[in-house]
């Protein structure tokens, strides 16, 4: 005998067991992923959301504050959606009573573990819809040109621009490979407003910071979760972060600086040294470059003949010799 399918429905006529999770849920502040089986609704409404010391184990949203994110949506059908409102208030309204660890309206966390592309661009564009200053982002170089990277362009380009249209500025930090990258180049030509991007020879992982409230920082080396960060101390610490970054960048766009070369040694070159010299293999160059293996070996070969260099050992040898990571070039 197999369980019946779970039907689909909306919020505010949540199906018996995921009101059953939910109400144990709020009691006991937390329940087993595996019991939300039988009511995935849970987490496609939000209403729970995987511990951040444990993914398995759901922590559940206090109510009051479900609630409120909840009718936010509603306001764009008016007439319709009024009714909804009374819906939703009349289904929330008992849980609320419930005393319970989850329960206050002030319980609202600090970092809240996101799961799933849909789920984390959503939570995205909802903090940038009440942004009016600033939005800080730091952009690795990913290698994804696929659909899912053509979605999330397109949802990132009207979010963006929505954005500028407030007034409001946008600050973006990339690797060095990316500072002639057409795809790069073309997405800030189609953006109006107050948007400046500068290049490193390395960055941190990805990072969104919008208005200096709130931040995302990927979970997992897939892109598949997210952790949505609004301790004020964190977030103070990746804006500074950002910011001593940003002073140690080159121009990018609206106006490139070129970087210059010496003695026929281009920067990204001087960067590869850098990372040989440390004893790193082609993969992690590579990788935290911005780059494919196939190129850094490319210049790998290209920096060996420029320095007349016959081996592996004999390059590092010859890049000491050679003066190029000296402090004053």
């Amino acid at each position: 005998m197999t369980d019946a399918p779970h039907l689909a429905h909306g919020v505010e006529e949540l199906c018996a067991a995921g009101s059953e999770l939910y109400e144990r849920a709020l009691r006991e502040g937390r329940v087993r992923s595996a019991d939300a089986s039988e009511a995935p609704c849970l987490v496609d409404f939000g209403l729970v959301h995987p511990a951040i010391e444990d993914l398995n184990w759901l922590e559940p949203v206090a109510p009051a504050v479900a609630l409120h994110r909840l009718l936010r949506t509603s306001e764009e059908r008016v007439a319709e959606e009024r009714r909804r409102e009374a819906r939703l208030t009349a289904a929330f309204e008992p849980l609320m009573r419930i005393d319970g660890r989850r329960t206050a309206a002030t319980d609202t966390p600090t970092i809240r573990v996101l799961s799933g592309t849909e789920r984390i661009n959503g939570a995205i564009t909802e903090a940038m819809a009440d942004a009016s200053r600033e939005l800080l982002t730091i952009q690795p170089y990913a290698g994804d040109t696929g659909q899912r990277y053509a979605t999330a362009e397109a949802t990132a380009l009207s979010r963006d621009q929505a954005l500028l249209n407030r007034g409001a500025r946008i600050r973006a930090l990339y690797q060095h490979t990316l500072r002639h990258s057409p795809m790069t180049l073309a997405r800030y030509e189609q953006l109006n407003g107050d948007i400046e991007a500068r290049s490193l020879d390395e960055i941190t992982d990805r990072l969104i910071v919008v208005d200096r409230t709130v931040a995302f920082i990927p979970a997992d080396k897939d892109g598949f979760l997210a952790l949505e960060v609004r301790h004020p101390a964190l977030v103070s610490y990746f804006v500074t972060t950002f910011d001593r970054l940003w002073r140690l960048a080159t121009p990018m766009y609206p106006e490139a600086v070129q970087r210059p070369s010496h003695n026929g040694i281009t920067p990204r070159q001087r960067a590869i040294t850098a990372l040989l010299v440390e004893g790193h293999t082609d993969t992690v160059i590579a990788d935290r470059l911005g780059m494919n293996v196939r190129t850094a070996r490319v210049h790998i070969a290209k920096l060996a003949a420029t320095l007349g260099s016959e081996s592996r050992a004999q390059l590092g040898y010859l890049i000491g010799r050679s003066g190029i990571l000296d402090p004053e070039h």
